[in-house]
This record gives C-alpha cells, sequence and structure tokens, in this order.
C-alpha cells in the first residue's frame, strides 16, 4: 500500500493542528493515502483530553518570559511540551484500511520509534503503566552525557498522545526529544509522571556545535523515523512537497481553536 510522508519545518501549533484536520477530512476520502507528517513547533505546552491544569507548573509571567504558548488539544494524554529540536510526527491514517484497532496503533508507534533509536544505536522500549518510549537504567548508566542522577532510572525520550475519530482517522502522533533545550520540561509534570526523567537523543549521540550541525541531526532522524514508517506500517512510503499538503488547507492558518486555560 502506498504512502507519504514530509517534512514541515517549524510550523506553530495551531496551524498545525488545523492542517492535521483537513488532511484527515482528505484521508476519510481517499483523496491522500496515509500520511506521515514531520515537522518541529515554537515552544509550546499542549494539554491532552485527561490533562490537569496544575501540571503546568510555570505561571504566566515565566511562560511569556520564556516564550511559551499553552494549547488545549483533542489529542490522548496529559501534559507535554514542544519545541526547538524535538521532531513531531502526526499521523493521518486510516485504521481500517491498515487492519488496526486503537490499541494496535499505539504498539506501532511504540515499534516506530524504538526501531528508530536503534538505527542510532540507543536502546529503548517500553515502561508498563506509562505512555511513551523510555531509555532504560541498564542503557541509562552508558550515557556520557547524562547527568548522574537520571542513570539510575528510567527516563523518557519520546512521548506518544494521538487521536482516531469514529471513522477511524488518525490525527496527532509523537514528540521524540533529538536535540531540544530539556529545561522547558521543568515548566510542566510531562504526561502527569512526576518521578521520571527526560532524555534527548543528544545527550548519547553528543549535543551539536552549532545550527548546522543541529539541522542534520534532525534531518537524519526524520529520514530515520520515515524509513521506520513504511516498515512497521507495512506501506511503500515517498516524500512529498509540503505545499501539496497545505494546498488542502487554505485556512489552516486561521481556523479556530479551543480557548486555551489560564493556568496560574
Amino acid at each position: 500500500m502506498k504512502g507519504w510522508w514530509s517534512i514541515l519545518g517549524t510550523v506553530e501549533y495551531p496551524a498545525a493542528w488545523a492542517l492535521q484536520r483537513a488532511l484527515a477530512e482528505a484521508r476519510a476520502v481517499r483523496e491522500i493515502p496515509d500520511t506521515l507528517l514531520l515537522l518541529e513547533h515554537p515552544h509550546v505546552f499542549t494539554l491532552g483530553r485527561s490533562a490537569r491544569p496544575e501540571h503546568i507548573l510555570w505561571d504566566a509571567a515565566e511562560r511569556a518570559r520564556r516564550g511559551v504558548t499553552v494549547v488545549v488539544t483533542d489529542r490522548g494524554g496529559d501534559v507535554t511540551y514542544h519545541g526547538p529540536g524535538q521532531v513531531v510526527g502526526y499521523f493521518i491514517l486510516d485504521l481500517q484500511s491498515l487492519g488496526l484497532d486503537k490499541v494496535a496503533f499505539v504498539r506501532r508507534i511504540e515499534q516506530m520509534l524504538i526501531e528508530t533509536l536503534a538505527r542510532f544505536g540507543i536502546a529503548a522500549g517500553v515502561l508498563p503503566g506509562a505512555p511513551g518510549v523510555w531509555v532504560q537504567p541498564d542503557a541509562m548508566s552508558r550515557c556520557a552525557w547524562c547527568p548522574p542522577h537520571l542513570r539510575r532510572a528510567p527516563a523518557k525520550i519520546a512521548a506518544i498522545g494521538a487521536r482516531v475519530d469514529a471513522r477511524g482517522i488518525t490525527t496527532h502522533g509523537f514528540a521524540l526529544n533529538v536535540c531540544p533545550d530539556l529545561t522547558y520540561f521543568s515548566g510542566i509534570i510531562p504526561c502527569g509522571i512526576a518521578d521520571k526523567g527526560v532524555v534527548s537523543m543528544a545527550m548519547f549521540l553528543g549535543e551539536p556545535d552549532d545550527p548546522a550541525a543541529r539541522a542534520r541531526q534532525i534531518a537524519a532522524v526524520q529520514e530515520a523515523l520515515a524509513q521506520s514508517f513504511g516498515e512497521v506500517f507495512g506501506l511503500d512510503v515517498e516524500r512529498v512537497d509540503p505545499l501539496r499538503l497545505w494546498a488542502l488547507a487554505p485556512s489552516a492558518n486561521a481556523s479556530p481553536l479551543p480557548p486555551t486555560p489560564e493556568a496560574a
């Protein structure tokens, strides 16, 4: 089966969400095949359907100082952070055509991320009762750039939060920490889990020295994710020009969104 993937660059969260909704409609009427969007966001805290506003720890003044916006979304999960250096993946899939239910879909996302990390020599897996993809203590102990306290417990390297509508069409997906500024995670309780750390691929591979090196690191991870997407979901994937996708959502930048919460 054919599939698409596309790199969108850096996109404001509201515009990316509106694009997903437009593409979901296009997928429902078979105007496009199953598609993976890969992008980065400016600094933003997003709240899923089960989120608690008190899991945002920074007040409005600190968020403004750090350039962080807040958006309430329709994905599953609690609070998470998106920002530069983090590769976000959004799935526009028809689960019925793929023969998957919601649980199997999430298992495939986990497998895709685990296989992608393995391509870079990072051993990762799942943690029972905790969403996302994690690096276990045995691997953390070999992380030369990790602070000592992170080497003794599992640490999250990728968050997962997706939505499946009544037609079986998906939106949202995952956020993989490649080389972000991890201090932004101190502004939230990530995914509502207070007793676990957060790590990035750069902590294992080395921080990029300059913007060009950072761009190469991000691009390499995006290429690997696209390859894993095709293999794990059984698709013959083709890279498409993002302009082709944006043409299906001409009003994406003006789409109304739910109100954002006023966290203290």
